[in-house]
């Protein structure tokens, strides 16, 4: 009888992914036990579909991927979409109303599947800053459903940033942040990392406790409650250490590959 998880759900930035940007050779060989021990492995991300083609490579085109966190399906063997949980135009555009009235000067952008677009005040930074983002208007900005919508404030950190959207949203979109530089996060009500992965489990038969879970951010949360085993990485965000039934090395010393190769001898 299978003694180890059948199911490793991990993060990618700052869980997997070093501060350098790369994933080490021993993680990808600790991912590989997983399957080789016969379970299964899901990447969960914040990240869009469209930047998951270096990633997939990297795993050699194993696995699957669960972008935009959570609302969309991503095959990494063959680059094929194939789930969305998207948010509808009417509650994208009454999300933005309620962000605009309660954080003047804010920025909003949508990530679609194939690709985003942002209004005159959505500043890009970090991995996505020298790209050019279209920006056509309000209304085909809001007029077509979305898998996240994106709020930038570079007046407020990440924590402060939620803490004022949260009760403006209630209703209207899931929201939470990945510690993007003055960035908050929104997926359609009821949609996370966690709805993704349960779905996903009950596919194959699996059970949460019988799922592994790996984070470092509050996007994160949601996945390691629901999961039947939870770790956060050293470096992980204070939230999510409490919240974790176990803290393993960070993300820099390949903290999650270790874990495994405990786990998957």
């Amino acid at each position: 009888m299978n003694t180890f998880p059948l199911l490793v759900a991990s993060d990618l930035d700052g869980t997997i992914v070093r501060s350098d940007g790369t994933i080490s050779a021993r993680t990808v060989a600790a991912f590989a036990r997983v399957e080789a021990a016969g379970a299964r492995f899901a990447l969960v991300t914040g990240r869009p579909p469209r930047v998951m083609r270096g990633i997939a490579e990297t795993f050699g085109d194993r696995g699957t991927a669960i972008c935009s966190n959570g609302a969309v399906e991503y095959d990494m063997r063959t680059g094929t979409v194939t789930a969305r949980h998207l948010i509808q135009p009417e509650q994208l555009a009454a999300a933005a109303r309620a962000l605009r009235a309660a954080i003047p000067g804010i920025g909003l952008a949508v990530e679609r599947p194939d690709g985003r677009a942002a209004d005159d005040l959505y500043q890009a930074v970090s991995w996505d800053a020298n790209a050019t983002i279209p920006r056509p208007g309000d209304r085909a900005l809001f007029g077509e459903p979305a898998a996240k919508l994106l709020a930038r404030h570079l007046g407020y950190g990440p924590d402060e940033l939620l803490a004022l959207a949260v009760p403006v949203l209630d209703g209207l979109v899931s929201v939470t942040h990945s510690n993007g530089k003055g960035l908050i996060e929104a997926a359609a009500t009821g949609v996370s990392k966690a709805s993704a992965i349960a779905e996903l489990a009950a596919a194959r038969g699996i059970s949460a406790a019988q799922v592994i879970a790996f984070g470092d951010m509050p996007n994160d949360l949601p996945l390691l409650t629901w999961a039947g085993i939870s770790c956060a990485v050293a470096n992980a965000h204070p939230a999510v250490l409490a919240a974790a039934t176990r803290v393993i090395g960070g993300h820099d010393d390949d903290g999650v590959a270790e874990h495994l190769e405990g786990l998957y001898p």
